[in-house]
């Protein structure tokens, strides 16, 4: 573990490059030629590092790169590791411009430092100690999604497909604080559409149906949905209605988040929107969406990660806390397969989709050295 930290510590200033290098190529969810580009570096690095490197080729979203690493598995032999992370940003093309890459008070900032180009120069960074080290006496394989901030429609069979070979998945996405996440919310999404009577609110008011009114009673109705206790949230996030104030709305909208805790809820809430029913008969009610990530749960096996790391943590010389969250990642999806996964494995920092997006520096050198030790004790 000495040896591994020494290493870490060693490779700090290549990896802190290789950070930057991820940083300054831009790559918006939208935008798939920029997506790519910052692929294309992360491909060449991985091919560097002796990885064998394949393509999964998009046409609308950015390629997804995979990348294996070490002895191809055998039969009776240990099963893969699967890395799991994205280089998709929620910063639009442009951002370095008023928002740059800079090493300034022990932290590195910049558009996706954190979420999460730090996360995936860390796993190559580790890849390249156990390479060096001929450590790797497993299958490592490196999976980096392109679409993962706007739900990964397309690679979630690819990466549901990878996670079934493997025996653990680790989640490049950022600490929650200083500790791993064995337990995230699954989510859902849904859009309601009413639409009414339009009539002169002063001439004809009782001619008119008002889809503002009725969306009113359903958004109270579904923010009823609410259960603290089972760590399940509805949130009414975007509505909107209507065309002129003397004019009875003959149309309105909303948007719902909804948060799960626990897999069951998901079809128990999918079964309450489909209920949705107007109270004014001469309103029409339409509804869309439904859960898309379904929560990773707080498993036996992700409890034994966890317990692993913990413990090789305490050699390294540092604690490490458990967590969850209620936010959602590409691990939800590995999770919910009843692979043990463990997330949370990438950088510290703080700011993820915010201004102040930046990395605490200090962390680097001993979270590289505990997911080496990880890819080998996993």
């Amino acid at each position: 573990m000495r040896a591994l930290l020494a290493g870490a510590r060693r490779k700090q200033p290549a990896l802190l490059e290789l950070i930057q290098k991820l940083v300054h190529i831009e790559s918006p969810s939208d935008d798939k030629a920029a997506v790519d580009a910052c692929v294309a570096l992360a491909a060449a690095h991985a091919k560097l590092l002796g990885g064998r490197v394949k393509l999964h080729r998009q046409r609308v979203f950015g390629d997804l790169l995979e990348a294996r690493f070490g002895p191809k598995p055998k039969r009776g032999s240990q099963k893969p590791i699967l890395l799991l992370g994205h280089l998709d940003t929620v910063w639009p093309l442009g951002t370095l411009k008023t928002m740059p890459c800079r090493v300034a008070e022990g932290r590195l900032w910049g558009p996706g430092t954190l979420d999460m180009k730090a996360g995936v120069a860390m796993a190559l960074t580790a890849i390249e100690m156990l390479s060096e080290a001929n450590l790797l006496q497993r299958e490592i394989i490196l999976l980096l999604n392109s679409d993962e901030e706007i739900g990964s429609p397309i690679s979630r069979p690819i990466t549901e497909s990878l996670a079934a070979e493997c025996s653990a998945v680790y989640v490049l996405e950022p600490a929650q604080g200083l500790a791993y996440k064995t337990a995230r919310k699954g989510t859902g999404n849904w859009r309601i559409d009413v639409t009414g009577i339009a009539a002169h609110a002063g001439v004809d008011f009782e001619k008119g149906a008002s889809a503002i009114r009725e969306m009113a009673r359903i958004v109270e109705k579904v923010s009823g949905f609410t259960d603290l206790k089972r760590g399940l949230t509805v949130s009414i996030g975007l509505a909107g209605g209507g065309s002129k104030t003397n004019v009875i709305p003959a149309e309105a909208w909303a948007e719902v988040d909804v948060r799960i805790a626990r897999k069951a809820d998901g079809s128990r809430i999918e079964r309450k929107f489909a209920a949705l029913k107007p109270d004014d008969k001469r309103c029409t009610l339409a509804l869309t969406g439904g859960i898309n990530r379904p929560p990773m749960e707080r498993t036996r096996g992700t409890v034994s990660l966890y317990r692993r790391a913990h413990a090789l943590a305490q050699e390294l010389g540092f604690s490490l806390p458990e967590a969850a969250t209620g936010g959602a990642s590409d691990g939800n999806f590995t999770s919910a397969l009843g692979i043990p996964t463990l997330d949370g494995m990438g950088a510290v920092g703080e700011g993820a989709h915010a201004r102040h997006e930046s990395i605490l520096i200090e962390h680097l050198a001993p979270r590289t050295a505990l997911l080496s030790a990880m890819l080998t004790h996993g």
